[in-house]
């Protein structure tokens, strides 16, 4: 019983300090909102791009042309060094006939000069798709030294540096994250503190009557909490509303119908719990940093 009366009495001193030190408050909720907001693209941005790298390094393949001059019974060969290769996730074999149809539909000039020739000038050749993209030229590498192999390709330098952009762009977002994490926590750190100095006089009133610690630190964390939830209401609602006009206003997808955005049914509800948690969990995390490094109790 003592327990929740002290809970219920720092829950109420908790609302109650906030009131009385309105413009205090007004200043952490609003380093909080601009903070959040910050994170919530950092986030929205970091979870984009892994998607889409990771579309991207699906749609990755090797194309390995097999030599005219290669049998049946050499194909078969190949066939069998390419399962030996722990890189390679799947392979597919194409014939110079499936690649022939194939280009003349995408191409009426390409169907005119296709029937023009009297033999298919194309290859046949294995699609190749490796497990991690990194594994992409060690293993292009590898298929150009088989014997019937004429020649391997993957996108040389083009992948390299894409996969490269979006690994920097996604890490630094990360960083990002983190950083306004810490300023968050640093600013209602901050304002708890002047709040705590503006109260030294009752604080030691609290003290001299035999107020136990856990008794004047309870509603100071709670202040914290309170702050840090009022502080991500705004940007929880603008990036539920925001990332959905974003998404429609784009179609689903940036610059080509390759790269898609993250679907918002879940992904901005995923977003929303994680800032409120950020909000309530720095906010308490700061007022307990500032009472306990401040007051020294």
């Amino acid at each position: 019983m003592r327990a929740l009366r002290i809970l219920s009495r720092s829950i109420r001193d908790s609302f109650k300090s906030a009131g009385r030190n309105f413009s205090l408050s007004m200043a952490a909720i609003t380093c909080s909102t601009i903070t959040l907001i910050l994170v919530s693209v950092a986030i929205i941005l970091s979870y984009n791009v892994r998607e889409i790298t990771r579309t991207l390094e699906k749609e990755l393949t090797i194309v390995a042309y097999i030599k005219k001059e290669a049998t049946t019974e050499n194909v078969e060969q190949l066939k069998q060094e390419l399962n030996k290769m722990s890189s390679v996730d799947n392979y597919n074999y194409k014939d110079a006939e499936e690649w022939k149809a194939e280009m003349k539909n995408e191409s009426e000039t390409l169907n005119a000069t296709l029937d023009y020739l009297d033999s298919n000038p194309l290859l046949d050749s294995f699609i190749i798709k490796v497990k991690d993209v990194t594994d992409l030229k060690s293993t292009t590498e590898k298929i150009r030294k088989f014997e019937f192999i004429s020649s391997a390709e993957y996108g040389e330098g083009m992948v390299e540096n894409i996969v490269g952009a979006f690994d920097v762009v996604s890490k630094g977002t990360i960083v990002i994250v983190v950083a306004l994490v810490l300023v968050t926590a640093f600013l209602i750190s901050n304002t708890i503190k002047l709040t705590i100095y503006s109260r030294k006089n009752e604080i030691e009133i609290m003290r001299l009557v035999g107020a136990s610690n856990i008794a004047i630190k309870l509603p100071f964390i709670f202040e914290g909490f309170i702050l840090g939830v009022l502080g991500s209401l705004v940007p929880i609602i603008a990036t539920i509303y925001g990332y959905n006009f974003l998404f429609d206003k784009l179609d689903g997808h940036v610059v080509s119908n390759m790269i898609n955005l993250v679907e918002p049914f879940n992904f901005v509800f995923y977003v929303a719990l994680i800032l409120l948690a950020v909000g309530s969990i720095v906010g308490m995390f700061g007022s307990y940093r500032a009472v306990r490094k401040y007051l020294k109790i």
